[in-house]
């Protein structure tokens, strides 16, 4: 049976393009709010940026912890309703005249926080809704689906700001996480009742438990270095970006906007050859090719002339156009690797550690990447931020998953992940 005949995927499938569509309108709104309107600088919107990878890191182990506890798709629900409710009030506080730094700075920590409790429980939901030799397939649909609403969503977004202003643009994504909310609320598939209250470690030690794989397993371990590498690479790259675009570079939002877009087309490429490149070269190569494209085009990008705009914009597309596809090339199949050999009853608690371990590195990318912007320009912090990237493309050069051909649990990982009670590969 394809995944599309399956309808509860395509529930999932639907609630995440609506939310994904709206939260990347907001990744460009708030900024904007703070730059535009607020008259932000690079340690403010490192700031901000900061906290929007640290509300992860605060919740990201009990997240996971919790998540492995309970039924996953109530615990999606309720984060969808909470990040509606805390980004209505950017809209509101605008009307009102009581918009801020430390506001923005609030919104961005707690909706990172409910993001984060979310993504925890989506990972973990997802092969419980697809057999586990269609989770590439599963991946590679919702990483589609997210290239389209960034190519859509980047591309509006920017004229969104212009024509509305951004804290209005950020209402949009309000209402998307309540149109999630309620898709998800359609789904009917029961899930596994979570372990009884009373045979439950205590918190910590489930949060071990998570840990314990990633310490041990070649592979996983693999896995978090070079990504941890390449978060450091976006978290500089990510809090700069669109300074350098508009104050460095002379770049309008609308402008922006549109060549943010162009990465969403290519991410949508990246999603289509993902599962090939897998087949075709192995799923441990195709990770490895997508995160040399992603680090070479960021490479490309301090080399963008402030005194021309039309080769600055040839740039930034070139550089849209292949990092963005090298990076969903190496995410889907990395997720799907993850999804296919850990076991379902520590899902939760391995994906939340990996996503802990590789956004503190995202984190300090960020705080850097605003510091060394600031004192030093931002060209020099950008290649601070290419060497995370060169790191990255050592760490997975050098360990056994370069040369691991399927999604299936390699014998140096036996003793770590294999658990008799859960067949792992069909």
């Amino acid at each position: 049976m394809t995944i599309w005949r399956n309808g509860a995927f395509v529930r999932v499938f639907s609630a995440a393009s609506v939310s994904i569509f709206g939260s990347l309108v907001t990744r460009t709104a708030l900024p904007f709010a703070a730059i535009l309107v607020l008259g932000a600088g690079p340690l403010e919107i490192s700031a901000i940026r900061a906290c929007e990878i640290g509300g992860g890191l605060v919740v990201g182990f009990v997240a996971g912890a919790w998540v492995d506890r309970l039924r996953r798709r109530p615990v999606m629900i309720a984060a969808d309703i909470g990040q509606a409710i805390i980004l209505a009030s950017v809209p509101i506080a605008a009307l009102t005249g009581w918009l801020s730094i430390p506001h923005l700075i609030v919104v961005a920590l707690l909706a990172s926080a409910l993001e984060t409790a979310h993504n925890a429980a989506d990972n973990a939901y997802l092969p419980t809704v697809v057999e586990r030799d269609q989770l590439v397939d599963a991946n590679s649909a919702l990483t589609a689906s997210r290239s389209v609403a960034e190519f859509s969503a980047f591309s509006i977004s920017g004229f969104l700001v212009q024509i509305f202003t951004a804290p209005m643009a950020i209402a949009i994504d309000s209402i998307s996480f309540v149109v999630s909310a309620l898709v998800l609320g359609t789904i009917r598939r029961p899930e596994a009742a979570p372990q009884p209250h009373a045979q439950r470690e205590p918190l910590l030690a489930e949060i071990r438990e998570g840990l314990r794989p990633i310490v041990r397993s070649p592979t996983l371990r693999a896995i978090a270095a070079a990504s941890s590498g390449s978060h450091f690479l976006w978290g500089v790259f990510g809090s700069l970006f669109l300074l350098y675009a508009n104050e460095e570079l002379g770049l309008d939002p609308a402008t922006i906007g549109v060549i943010a877009a162009v990465g969403g087309a290519s991410s949508l490429l990246g999603a289509v050859l993902a599962g090939r490149m897998s087949r075709r070269f192995g799923i441990g190569p195709s990770i490895l090719l997508g995160l040399v494209a992603f680090t070479a085009a960021s490479a490309l990008l301090p080399f963008a002339p402030a005194g021309s705009i039309a080769i600055a914009i040839g740039v930034l597309v070139t550089h849209q156009l292949v990092g963005d596809c090298g990076a969903t090339i190496n995410e889907v199949n990395e997720l799907s690797l993850v999804q296919s050999i850990v076991p379902n009853n520590l899902m939760g608690r391995v994906n939340s550690s990996l996503e802990v371990l590789t956004h503190s590195w995202l984190l300090g990318g960020a705080v850097l990447g605003g510091v060394v912007g600031e004192w030093f320009g931002i060209r020099f912090a950008l290649w601070i931020g290419v060497l995370g990237g060169v790191a990255a493309i050592a760490f997975l050069w050098l360990s056994p998953l370069r040369t691991l051909r399927t999604a299936t649990l390699p014998e140096s990982d036996q003793p770590f992940l294999a658990t008799p009670e859960l067949p792992l590969t069909e």
